[in-house]
């Protein structure tokens, strides 16, 4: 079966009793969109985990950018010299970082042995930052939060990081007839309309799948073949 869940935020509890709420085994494949890490207590072990598995397909989320973007900083030992020598544009970013929950992400990373944050930084880099699959012969765009500045023509290798990955979707527009756009970082409470403010949405084209985990709200997740939704709280 092929599931899709999203934002997952650090909460390392819900996301274990989601896979096996799944049954989530190697013929199953999970697409992961995105958001994975900040806010909750246990993002790198989320993090970890998704590393031994083959058929957990992370997607880029905004909070996976920006992690890797300062993380990289901190490979290397923290001393003071090597927090003297950061630009002030490095500053600025893991400033910002922080304040958008990055506080847990850096204090668990920083807890790893060098070896292991160089692995957990690779992997971080190779999150896609979109994926197009085909189930049961019904065509998906699986996505973090994108396109903006939509147009059906443009190519989505058009789009950059931006547009991708940081905008808010208009959920009551069909952005294409021919495929199901699956997406997350905007939560279903936020949705105008939507009268299952905890629930996976659904319309026009839309699976909303951000149910609010890193807001306290319930983890979702969605199969593809079935339709069928499954929630941990």
């Amino acid at each position: 079966m092929t599931y899709c869940i999203s934002d997952i935020h650090g909460d390392y509890a819900k996301y274990r009793r989601m896979l096996k709420k799944l049954r989530f085994c190697d013929c199953d494949t999970l697409y992961v969109l995105g958001d994975v890490v900040d806010r909750g207590p246990e993002p790198v072990k989320i993090l970890l985990d998704m590393m031994k598995r083959p058929n957990v397909i992370p997607l880029l989320g905004n909070h996976e950018y920006m992690a890797a973007v300062c993380l990289r900083f901190l490979v290397k030992p923290v001393t003071e010299e090597s927090i003297a020598s950061l630009s002030d544009d490095a500053l600025e970013s893991l400033c910002n970082w922080q304040l958008q929950g990055g506080v847990s992400t850096l204090e668990e990373f920083r807890r790893l042995s060098p070896a292991k944050r160089g692995e957990v930084l690779e992997y971080l880099q190779e999150f896609i930052l979109y994926e197009e699959i085909s189930v049961n012969g019904r065509r998906y765009l699986l996505v973090h939060a994108g396109p903006a500045d939509f147009s059906p023509d443009r190519p989505l290798e058009d789009y950059d990081l931006h547009e991708m990955l940081w905008t808010r979707l208009d959920y009551g527009k069909v952005y294409y007839k021919d495929r199901v756009l699956v997406s997350g970082h905007t939560p279903v409470s936020h949705i105008p309309g939507n009268v299952r403010p905890h629930s996976i949405y659904r319309a026009n084209n839309h699976i909303a799948i951000d149910c609010g985990c890193g807001g306290g709200g319930p983890l979702g997740a969605i199969c593809l073949e079935t339709g069928e939704e499954f929630y941990v709280e």
